[in-house]
């Protein structure tokens, strides 16, 4: 229980005259219609739920605050190691706490409503993040300058402590909060900005930092959704419609309720059939008792029948086939530039293939948990949630609440890959909790997360492409069929919609195609369609990246050549003379993110370089490249693989090059793109799910693998690529997924001749 008392005490409401009696400084901003930074000084007790950004106690110590999910990707580090850097704070003094859900109060950049995802957490962050630390910086000068009664440009900041130039004396940060605590920042047009430190002074912004989460996670400390405990507490698991949309038509509870610490049964109505699914609770039977195993084992014990509803004919082998025959019928056209349609009709060679994607789901270390007790206000959440305000906005409608009645924390998340952005479990606590009278944890099984999650869109793409007698492209046609995240809210939804084609598609870099038309064809959503690490990115470098070195083959061309030939070096790609007029950009401006060619020429030409591309291989061996822009970032992959005479694969090496611009943690980025290889490895080689009659096939590890120790790409090499350093911070977390697969099948080709062109790879170089 004492991990549960620390976290209470750490959201307590906190009076301006208790903050005034326990002697600390607090610092915050926000930002004004006007784009404005306000900062303000007022004494705090540390960092008792600050609506603030750094606090500073009488000791010294600093507080930072972190208003991301950390889920293994380093947030909450990467983002305070901005403030710290700035406000010049020791990082051996500085604590970090977690934010709550408020958008108002710890989204300053006003972008995300602290939602982590789109790996967007370090580009929305580090401007206002150093602005921030500035700030702070600011008044502890000015504090320090008024305690030794001097003009304050003789004071600076450095290394925790204020230094007076002229005499050489110095305070420590806790010894000026006296003072600071009534020194504001200045708002308002014409005042002056705190100065940004010039990067040659930064200490950690682009230094390695090891992860603040490391040793918790290492030796079991962390606490994660399952491990929070509040009095009272009762535990829930539910049994769910095995196909999507499905009702319960009758429930017998007899034997589960006979089960030692079962104490209730309860039913969560099904939505209404004109209520779309979002990401709300579906309903089914729920059993609440003491403890999970209880509850799991009275859930095993229900009789149940299951009304199947719409979606009992969603069987895949079919509604794969269906994709295909889509994609190749073609549909709306979501770039034009030329005839493509002419030219592939003059080409002296067409090439033409078909690459499909299944269904996958996310597969977190950690499933789905969430505690609610709805008997209080503010309705209090404790989730593994990457969107706390969604979650907040769920909830409350579940509740027939106001978004402002219900406050959520957030804890460590065991891996999230865009699963725990959908706060459904969450809504299926708070239900619960209602209906007992008390504080509910709801827990799902891996067996829920497999066969009841969100899933990753199945696609099929046909591409078709011209190539004239030198050997180069001059037509390019593509057209694919997916299901539509877009279908959870408009359940006629047939097509994709401008984020999906950002994702890859429309922003295809590929300049130096004189002719290329793009199209989507459409696509019924059958099942829970939910973002996944990469998200449509995944199927788009797969067939393009492998499309372009069928080309190659085609025209007898090395397929680095022609790939940068594809690619060209234009400084930027301008997608409004191709007629994209709305085009996504993963929400910002193309003015600050534009597409540049030569971005990804540069690191595909880095990594052909560090992997040592072009030299002979022993038989059964296979070097293959790919590369792709997504969330921003420009990523090249080499992998180097060894197809053994049974068909089985060993990968030696994997080289990944990453221009990301400006970056904070270099650590950060080599531990995420490790983590990127291995995930795409999973996709690539097992990835698979499958229905029949509606129901998802598999429910565990068993049917469902991924990536072990025995098949995993162990050394991988990553470069990161500075040549763009100063521009913008891009992605990091999801870029290095989208060109791990295709580069395989790339390599696994060189090695057999065999072209892969379905996923997962599977026993396909077995037969």
């Amino acid at each position: 229980m004492n991990h549960m008392k620390q976290m209470k005490n750490a959201i307590q409401n906190v009076s301006r005259r208790d903050m005034l009696k326990a002697g600390g400084l607090v610092l915050g901003a926000s930002l004004l219609p006007g784009g404005s930074l306000i900062g303000n000084a007022m004494a705090a007790g540390g960092a008792v739920r600050p609506n603030l950004f750094v606090a500073i106690d009488a000791d010294g110590t600093v507080t930072l605050t972190c208003s991301r999910t950390e889920m293994g990707q380093g947030v909450r580090t990467g983002v305070p190691m901005i403030l710290a850097d700035e406000l010049e704070a020791d990082w051996a003094r500085v604590k970090i706490w977690q934010a709550p859900g408020d958008p108002d109060k710890y989204d300053p950049a006003g972008k995300d409503g602290q939602n982590t995802d789109g790996s967007r957490s370090t580009r929305h962050s580090f401007t206002v993040m150093r602005e921030l630390g500035a700030a702070g910086r600011w008044v502890l000068e000015q504090a320090a300058a008024r305690k030794w009664g001097v003009d304050a440009s003789e004071v600076y900041a450095k290394d925790h402590r204020l230094h007076h130039t002229p005499t050489g004396r110095s305070f420590d940060f806790g010894e000026v909060i006296d003072v600071a605590a009534d020194i504001a920042v200045p708002t308002g047009e014409g005042a002056p900005k705190p100065r940004l430190k010039h990067e040659s002074e930064w200490k950690y912004i682009g230094r390695d930092m090891p992860m603040v989460d490391n040793y918790d996670i290492t030796t079991g400390g962390a606490n994660y959704g399952a491990d929070i405990t509040i009095p009272g507490m009762r535990i829930a698991v539910v049994a769910r419609s095995p196909v999507f949309r499905g009702k319960v038509k009758s429930f017998d509870a007899t034997e589960a309720l006979k089960v030692q610490g079962v104490e209730r049964v309860i039913e969560i109505p099904a939505l209404a059939d004109d209520k779309a699914p979002e990401f709300r609770a579906l309903g089914g039977i729920a059993v609440v008792g003491s403890n999970t195993w209880s509850v799991m084992e009275g859930r095993s014990k229900l009789e149940i029948e299951w009304e199947a509803g719409p979606n009992a004919e969603h069987d895949s082998t079919t509604y794969d086939d269906k994709l295909r025959q889509s994609a190749r019928k073609g549909g709306a056209v979501v770039r034009q530039r030329g005839d493509a349609a002419s030219a592939l009709a003059g080409a002296a060679k067409v090439v033409e293939a078909e690459y499909f994607v299944p269904y996958f789901i996310h597969t977190p270390m950690e499933p789905p948990a969430a505690i609610v007790d709805a008997n209080v206000r503010p309705v209090q959440v404790w989730a593994a949630t990457q969107a706390p305000n969604e979650t907040r906005q769920y909830v409350a409608e579940a509740l027939g609440l106001e978004k402002s009645e219900v406050e959520c924390r957030v804890t460590l998340l065991g891996g999230g890959f865009g699963r725990k952005s959908k706060p459904d479990f969450v809504c299926e606590a708070a239900i619960l909790s209602k209906a007992v009278g008390a504080p509910v944890r709801v827990q799902w099984t891996r067996e829920d997360e497999i066969q009841n999650g969100y899933y990753h869109a199945a696609c099929a793409q046909h591409l078709k492409a011209g190539l004239d007698a030198d050997g180069k492209v001059t037509a390019w046609h593509q057209s694919g069929a997916w299901p539509s995240i877009l279908g959870l809210w408009n359940p006629a939804q047939k097509t994709g919609f401008p984020i999906e084609y950002g994702l890859g598609l429309v922003d295809m870099p590929y300049n130096g195609v004189p002719n290329i038309q793009i199209e989507n064809g459409e696509a019924d959503v059958m099942i829970r369609v939910g973002w996944y690490r990469s998200v449509n990115n995944i199927q788009h470098a797969f067939a393009m990246n492998c499309f372009a070195n069928e080309l190659a083959e085609a025209a007898g061309r090395d397929p680095l050549e022609l790939l940068l030939e594809l690619i060209g070096e234009a400084d930027v790609l301008d997608l409004t003379k191709d007629g994209v007029e709305k085009y996504w950009n993963y929400g910002d401006s193309v003015d600050d993110w534009p597409i540049m060619p030569k971005r990804l020429s540069n690191v595909l030409r880095r990594v052909a370089a560090e992997s040592g591309y072009g030299r002979a291989m022993a038989k059964g061996h296979g070097l293959g490249l790919a590369c792709h822009r997504s969330f921003h970032s420009y990523v090249a992959t080499a992998v180097h693989v060894v197809v053994r005479d049974d068909g089985s694969l060993h990968i030696p090496q994997v080289d990944v090059a990453i221009d990301c611009g400006r970056y904070v943690n270099p650590e950060g980025i080599r531990k995420q793109i490790e983590g990127a290889t291995v995930y795409g490895n999973s996709i690539a080689r097992h990835g698979r799910i499958t229905t029949t009659g509606g129901a998802v096939d598999q429910s565990n590890f068993h049917d469902y693998p991924v990536t072990r120790i025995d098949d995993a790409p162990l050394d991988v090499r990553v470069h990161i690529v500075e040549d763009y350093v100063a521009l913008p911070p891009c992605g990091v977390g999801e870029p290095g997924v989208p060109p791990y697969t295709p580069a395989l099948l790339n390599a696994i080709y060189q090695a057999t001749g065999k072209r892969i062109r379905q996923l997962p790879i599977g026993d396909q170089l077995k037969a």
